[in-house]
C-alpha cells in the first residue's frame, strides 16, 4: 500500500488506496495550497513583477504620443496659427494706389505720331491716393481678428481635451477587458484544480462522478467566454490604437494599472464649476465668438460714418512737374435702410453667441455636478467591495473548500462560492473602470488633468 501523502489522481473510474482520514487530510493540504494560489494571484491592482514600460502599458505613454501624433490636434493647430496670422493684416492700412493719366497723347493734332512716353504727351497726371477707414474701425477689425484667432486656440485645446478623454475611457475599458480575461483566466486554473479534488475524491469513495463532470462543464464555459473577452480586448484596442492614429492592428502592451484618483468629494463642487468656467476650452471659445460678434457689431456701427480717401497729384508737361494737386473723397452713407439691417444682424449674431456660452456652460456644469455624484457613488462601492463583499466571497469559497472536503456540503455549493467571487472581483474591476470614466469626464470638463 503507497504511504505518500500525495493523493492518486488516476481516471475517474480508478480507485483510491487511502483510507477517509488521509485521504481528507491529503485534500485538505491540497485545498488549502490552491486557494492561497488563487486568492494571491487574482489582486486586480497591477502586476507583481515591473516590467519595461512600452506603448499600452500605461495611460501617460498613450497621451504623448497622442498628442505627438494626433493629425487632427494638428489640423487645429495649424488653424489656430492661420487665424492669429490674420490679426496684423486686419489692422493694417490698405495698400496705396497710384494712378497714372496720359494726357493729349496725340500733342493737339501735330505731326507727330501718338506716344505713351510721359515726356512725350502733352500732359501726365500721376496720382497717389490712400484710403483711411474711419476712426476706430481699425482698431476693432484687429480686435474682432483677434477673438478669432483666441476661438481657433481655444477650439484645439478643446479637440486636445476631448481626445484626452476619449483615450483615457478607451483605455480604461481597455483595463477592464484584459482583468477580465486575467480573471477568466485565473478561474479556469482554479476550476481545473478543483476538478483534480473532485476526481481524487471520487477515487476514494468520498463523491461521485458527477462532480468532476460538473468542473469539466465549467472549464469548457469559461474556455467559450475566454474567446468572446479576447475578442472584446481586440476590438477595444483597435479602437485605442485609432485615437492613436495607428493601424488598427498595431500591438498594444497589457495595461498595467490605472490611475490613482484625486480627493474629489461633492463639497468641492463650486470651485470645480468656477475652475470649468475659467478653463474649459471650449466655453472659453465661445465667449471669445461672443467678443467677436460684439466688436463686429460696433464695426457696422461704425459703418454710419465715412471712410475718407486722399491722395496727391502732380501733373508733368515734358520733362518737368509743372502744378501740383491734392484730393479727398468720402462715401455718402445714404443707404440707411441697407445699414440697419446690417446692425439687426450683428445684434442677432451676438445674442445668439451668448445664448450659446450661456447653454454650454449649463450643460457642462450639469455633467460635472453628474460626474462628480458617480465618482463619488464608485469610490464608496469600492471600499464596500474591498472591506466586505470580497472578504465575505473569500471566506465562503473557503468554508465550501472545507465543507467539500469532509463531505458536509456538495460541489453545487464549491461552484456557487467560485462564482460568487468571481463576481465580487468582476464588480471591483467595474467600479475601478466606473471611476476612471468619471475622472476622464471631470478632466475633459475642467480642461485640465487632476
Amino acid at each position: 500500500m503507497k504511504t505518500s501523502d500525495q493523493p492518486a489522481t488516476g481516471p475517474l473510474n480508478c480507485r483510491s488506496a487511502y483510507g477517509p482520514k488521509a485521504l481528507n487530510r491529503a485534500l485538505g493540504r491540497r485545498a488549502r495550497d490552491l486557494l492561497f494560489v488563487f486568492l494571491a494571484t487574482t489582486g486586480l491592482s497591477g502586476p507583481a513583477v515591473a516590467q519595461e514600460a512600452v506603448l499600452g502599458a500605461d495611460l501617460q505613454g498613450l497621451l504623448v504620443y497622442a498628442r505627438a501624433q494626433s493629425p487632427e490636434l494638428r489640423a487645429m493647430r495649424d488653424e489656430a496659427d492661420a487665424a492669429a496670422q490674420r490679426v496684423g493684416p486686419a489692422g493694417a492700412l490698405p495698400d496705396p494706389v497710384l494712378r497714372v493719366e496720359l494726357m493729349n497723347i496725340n500733342n493737339y493734332g501735330t505731326d507727330n505720331a501718338p506716344s505713351l512716353l510721359p515726356s512725350r504727351v502733352g500732359e501726365t497726371k500721376y496720382t497717389l491716393m490712400q484710403s483711411l477707414p474711419g476712426w476706430g474701425k481699425r482698431e476693432l477689425k484687429r480686435d474682432a481678428a483677434a477673438a478669432d484667432a483666441k476661438q481657433a486656440n481655444a477650439r484645439a485645446e478643446g479637440t486636445w481635451s476631448e481626445l484626452s478623454a476619449r483615450i483615457k475611457a478607451t483605455y480604461a475599458e481597455y483595463f477592464r477587458a484584459a482583468g477580465n480575461e486575467r480573471l477568466a483566466g485565473e478561474i479556469l486554473g482554479l476550476m481545473s484544480r478543483l476538478e483534480q479534488i473532485a476526481q481524487v475524491r471520487y477515487a476514494g469513495g468520498l463523491a461521485v462522478q458527477q462532480d468532476a463532470i460538473r468542473a469539466q462543464l465549467e472549464q469548457t464555459a469559461m474556455r467559450t467566454e475566454l474567446i468572446a473577452l479576447e475578442a472584446e480586448k481586440r476590438q477595444i484596442a483597435a479602437r485605442l490604437n485609432a485615437l492613436l492614429a495607428r493601424d488598427g492592428s498595431s500591438p498594444l502592451a497589457e495595461p498595467q494599472m490605472l490611475r490613482p484618483l484625486p480627493a474629489l468629494v461633492m463639497a468641492d463642487a463650486v470651485s470645480l464649476a468656477e475652475q470649468a468656467r475659467t478653463r474649459n476650452p471650449l466655453i472659453a471659445a465661445e465667449l471669445a465668438r461672443l467678443s467677436g460678434a460684439q466688436k463686429n457689431r460696433e464695426l457696422t456701427q461704425r459703418n454710419r460714418y465715412p471712410d475718407l480717401l486722399v491722395g496727391v497729384a502732380p501733373s508733368q508737361v515734358g520733362s518737368r512737374i509743372t502744378t501740383w494737386g491734392v484730393m479727398f473723397e468720402v462715401n455718402i452713407p445714404l443707404q440707411q435702410e441697407s445699414r440697419r439691417s446690417q446692425e439687426r444682424e450683428s445684434d442677432a449674431m451676438v445674442s445668439a453667441a451668448r445664448s450659446r456660452a450661456d447653454a454650454l456652460q449649463n450643460q457642462l456644469l450639469g455633467d460635472l455636478s453628474a460626474n462628480l455624484a458617480g465618482l463619488d457613488a464608485a469610490r464608496r462601492t469600492e471600499a464596500l467591495i474591498k472591506t466586505q463583499l470580497l472578504p465575505q466571497s473569500e471566506l465562503s469559497l473557503k468554508s465550501a473548500v472545507a465543507s467539500y472536503e469532509t463531505g458536509k456540503a456538495d460541489f453545487a455549493m464549491l461552484l456557487d462560492a467560485q462564482r460568487q467571487i468571481r463576481k465580487a472581483r468582476q464588480e471591483l474591476l467595474k467600479t475601478q473602470v466606473e471611476a476612471q470614466m468619471r475622472l476622464a469626464d471631470i478632466e475633459r470638463i475642467l480642461g485640465e488633468d487632476l
